[in-house]
């Protein structure tokens, strides 16, 4: 996890949405344990209190089960629930802005398709 912090948002959603990125990206994958409380709060240098809030809020959301004693662990589903839930909120909220820009721009698909990613040097 990145040990930077946005002053846009408060910390325990930047660390909420954080762990939703690595359970997204596999990096936990179901039954996986979220790293202990202290460990986070020691590694990133804040309050246990703003990671308990993080973890609270997706066991809330039922992306994690608590196992009282134990720590928390991805609950099954979590990633096709997040999955669909950020594929919708990404057509409500972005596409439509990327699909006018593409439209403005006068992109083909196959022009899109062709294009360099930049992330692997294509």
């Amino acid at each position: 996890m990145d040990q930077t912090w946005s002053e846009g948002s408060p910390i325990y959603r930047q660390l909420r949405e954080r762990v939703v990125a690595m359970i997204l990206e596999g990096v936990l994958k179901e039954g996986d344990p979220l790293p202990s409380v202290r460990t986070v709060a020691a590694e990133y240098r804040i309050n246990p209190l703003t990671v308990l809030k993080a973890y609270q809020g997706l066991a809330d959301e039922q992306l994690v089960d608590k196992m009282r004693g134990r720590g928390m662990y991805v609950r099954s589903g979590a990633r096709a629930a997040l999955l669909r839930d950020e594929r919708e909120r990404f057509l409500r909220d972005q596409w439509p802005r990327v699909r006018a820009t593409i439209e403005r721009l006068g992109f083909s698909a196959d022009e899109l398709l062709a294009a360099p990613d930049k992330e692997d040097g294509r």
